[in-house]
């Protein structure tokens, strides 16, 4: 099974062009809390409350957002299970976890570069 490949034209996918539909996603999903959140659920299915649990400071109005969002853009799966209360559970897909890819890629960065971004500020704030 391979990953679904981009069909629409190059000028959607332009990042540069003001109206592109890659824009408008870049946009929605480069955000704190989409990238934690994707973080967060790995490789792991999560209901709400554990995700809320594992992403310290979202508040539950935020965390509801952008999960919609990345279900919106088949990133997050969500699966309601017809229990009593009932049971929701999150998931990457298929893209969300090569989009975590990418994620993990700026975290590891972070921690590489994190001294000298450090070093670089307080240059800079004296």
């Amino acid at each position: 099974m391979g990953a679904k490949q981009f069909t629409g034209s190059p000028e959607d996918a332009d990042l540069r062009r003001a109206d592109s539909l890659a824009r408008e996603i870049f946009s929605d999903v480069a955000n704190k809390w989409a990238f934690l959140i994707i973080e967060a659920l790995g490789d792991r299915t999560l209901r709400f409350g554990e995700l809320r649990n594992e992403v310290e400071g979202v508040s539950h109005k935020m965390l509801t957002q952008n999960l919609r969002m990345l279900e919106r853009y088949g990133l997050v799966e969500r699966d309601v299970h017809p229990t009593v209360p009932p049971r929701v559970e999150y998931t990457l897909t298929e893209p969300g976890r090569a989009l975590r890819a990418t994620v993990d890629g700026m975290c590891g960065w972070t921690h590489r570069y994190l001294g000298d971004i450090e070093a670089a500020r307080r240059r800079f704030d004296t």
